[in-house]
């Protein structure tokens, strides 16, 4: 499968999404300073910067003036519905070319993600 290049902005707004979805950052709750961002992204703040704007326009956060930014209420359903169409529209048809391509059947990939289901299971006890 090709993967096109991902600008830094948006690999560090796909983390933040990450930390919100998983409950890091609650709806209304501030997230990272610019300035910390860049910090521990180890990048420029012009960078760190892209990725709130970004993330501002994609309604995932918004600023308050003088005290930083926020998660915005229905975050996490907009960023598991977004990336669920991504998969669905884009990654899950290059799965299927892929798996002609090599005579992967369901199946096999059914049994693979239950194996994988339970190694996760295993993992967390």
């Amino acid at each position: 499968m090709s993967t096109v290049p991902m600008p830094v902005y948006v690999k560090l707004a796909e983390n933040l999404c990450d930390d919100i979805v998983s409950g890091r950052y609650h709806e209304y709750g501030r997230i990272p300073s610019v300035r910390d961002l860049a910090i521990t992204y180890e990048v420029n703040n012009i960078t760190a910067l892209h990725t709130f704007e970004y993330l501002t326009e994609k309604d995932i956060i918004f600023k308050r003036r003088g005290e930083g930014y926020f998660v915005k209420e229905g975050a996490v359903k907009l960023i598991t519905d977004s990336r669920r169409r991504n998969f669905y529209d884009n990654i899950l048809p290059q799965l299927f070319v892929e798996m002609k391509k090599n005579g992967i059947t369901i199946d096999e990939v059914a049994q693979k993600y239950n194996e994988s289901l339970t190694k996760n299971e295993e993992d967390q006890q």
